[in-house]
């Protein structure tokens, strides 16, 4: 009985089921209207006839005709009669086989299989849970933060204002409960005073309207909002979000970060303490052609390469590593090391023509701005000039007309950089790229990370996933203290000093052959001690900060703990 209240009540909140309910008891008062008169009309022609019958009886004869059950026992003996029989049996047809079913189910019946659908829903986040991320959007962004925080058994909740879609995401498994998000009792409900974090990943507006609520709910709580114009990020921070994250810039800077042309000095993507990681382009240095072994970076400079990117993928550092002409360096040292670093091989250019960027998004421009910081001259391509910014050289075109990058410069241009956000147009144009210049870098964006595979089979060099750069951005402030995610798949983490490892040396450990972790740095008293003798001994520190992939993580957990 309290479950048929519970969903009466929410029927009764839904405005259209209000309607739907008052049309059903209308057409339910107009048939008692008519069986009431047809009983009418049936007693005053049995009464022509001499015949007398109770009212009930007059309305078990009419209920009898209308339904077709006409059991017969009681029958006109003039054709008036049988007429008026043939026009009960008839109507009854109409109303009661045809018209009472269908408004039956559209009026209530649908209504009430909705309500008990939305019932499911959940209203408000389990009672036990604390330490969570709330969620306020789904988007390829959130899908893959979800990941990350379920692969760090991290919980989280996402917050949807439509029924359905919180219902059809539930039966996916997903955390999700339903609220209006610029309401205070919807994150009173998912536990903002208990939660780790609040993420706001939609439009500009709603973000602030998001962060303003939700800082008034919980003082202290980390509000991290992604910002579509730069112009929004002091408007965010007014309204409480304590981080803004610029997607679109970030992605920019990334995309060029990776392009052949400019310097080779080393740029940093991460610090963790005193620890800073780098990349650097080995091209047009002369590093290209050497092994790692050879190159002695750490012989002469202090800094250790502890992996490398070669077309998108990422692989631990070995002494027999061979350097490319598109091979991307990941460095680790202090800030005077990776100086060191830039001093040595800042002299180096590898400048061929203009750099090509298609597309004058917000990724893309941030492309170019990156690459005027640099002094990499760059051009372009966007169908529509107005996009472009007026200090910016530009070629108005489709990006698939040959004419058009010929103008732009691509038969002498050393990168083309992708930045769409379409993943079947940057599909299409990696293999026509590719297939015009077998020779020219091709950095691409993928707004899906299901298409980052695609891409680099395309012809792409290298790929990053808007979704997952993204994901990572969120998590690290997350869990700045104790991981650093450099890349999808790729973390810099700390540890405690395993009991197992105590008796050994880094030389003797076997860390790295065993796992494909590369120790960084050891931690002794707060004080790091980055990229470490071989030889020294592990029982000194407490603790040990490593960069592997996500495999490599769990097989180093997995070993030592």
């Amino acid at each position: 009985m309290k479950f048929f209240t519970t969903i009466f009540l929410h029927l009764m909140k839904d405005r259209t089921s209000r309607r739907n309910i008052l049309l059903l008891s209308r057409f339910l008062g107009v048939l008692v209207l008519i069986v009431l008169v047809y009983s009418l009309i049936f007693h005053y022609l049995m009464a022509l006839e001499g015949r007398e019958f109770t009212w009930p009886t007059s309305i078990y004869w009419t209920l009898t005709v209308m339904s077709t059950l006409g059991f017969g026992d009681i029958t006109f003996g003039n054709d008036i009669g049988r007429m008026f029989s043939v026009f009960v049996l008839l109507s009854g047809m109409i109303f009661l086989l045809v018209l009472l079913p269908f408004t039956f189910m559209e009026f209530f019946y649908a209504p009430w299989t909705r309500a008990q659908e939305a019932m499911r829903a959940p209203r408000k986040a389990p009672g036990h849970l604390k330490g969570h991320v709330i969620i306020t959007r789904l988007d390829a962004v959130t899908r893959n933060l979800i990941r990350n925080l379920n692969q760090y058994n991290r919980p989280y909740v996402v917050i949807l204002p439509d029924v359905e879609e919180a219902l059809r995401l539930y039966d996916e498994n997903i955390s999700v409960m339903v609220g209006n998000l610029d309401s205070p009792a919807t994150y009173r409900s998912a536990k903002i005073d208990t939660a780790a974090m609040l993420v706001a990943s939609g439009a500009d507006a709603e973000n602030t309207n998001i962060a303003f609520t939700a800082r008034e709910m919980n003082p202290t709580i980390p509000i991290v909002t992604t910002a579509e114009r730069n112009s929004s990020v002091d408007i965010l921070q007014l309204a409480g979000s304590s981080h803004v994250v610029e997607l679109g810039r970030i992605m920019g800077e990334s995309l060029a970060r990776r392009t052949i042309g400019g310097d080779a000095i080393a740029h940093i993507i991460g610090r963790f303490d005193k620890l800073c990681i780098a990349e650097a382009m080995a091209a047009g240095t002369p590093l290209v052609g050497k092994s790692l072994a050879e190159a002695k970076l750490r012989e002469i400079l202090g800094v250790t390469v502890v992996g490398v990117w070669e077309r998108g993928k990422f692989a631990t550092a070995k002494p027999e590593t061979v350097i490319g002409a598109k091979t991307v360096l990941i460095i680790a040292g202090n800030d005077e090391q990776i100086r060191s670093y830039d001093a040595m091989f800042c002299i180096y250019h590898n400048i061929n023509g203009a750099v090509i960027i298609i597309g004058s998004g917000k990724v893309g421009r941030s492309a170019a701005r990156a690459f005027h910081a640099r002094g990499v001259e760059c051009t372009i391509v966007e169908k529509m000039r107005e996009r472009v910014p007026t200090d910016f050289k530009a070629v108005t075109g489709d990006a698939s007309d040959i004419e058009v990058l010929r103008e732009a410069g691509i038969e002498e241009c050393p990168a083309v950089v992708i930045t769409t956000h379409d993943d079947d147009v940057n599909i299409y144009l990696s293999i026509y790229l590719r297939k015009l210049r077998p020779d020219v870098q091709i950095i691409s964006r993928s707004t899906h990370e299901r298409n980052v595979s695609t891409l680099h089979r395309a012809g792409a060099d290298f790929v990053m996933s808007y979704a997952s750069m993204g994901a990572n951005t969120i998590l690290n402030v997350l869990r700045r203290d104790n991981l650093l995610m450099l890349a999808e798949g790729l973390n810099v983490f700390r540890v405690s000093m395993p009991q197992s490892l105590q008796d050994s040396t880094l030389a003797t450990s076997g860390i790295r052959s065993r796992t494909e972790c590369n120790v960084v740095a050891l931690v002794r008293d707060g004080d790091q001690t980055i990229n470490p003798e071989p030889h020294a001994p592990l029982k000194d520190y407490g603790e040990i900060i490593l960069i592997g992939t996500i495999e490599a993580e769990e097989k180093f957990y997995r070993l030592y703990h």
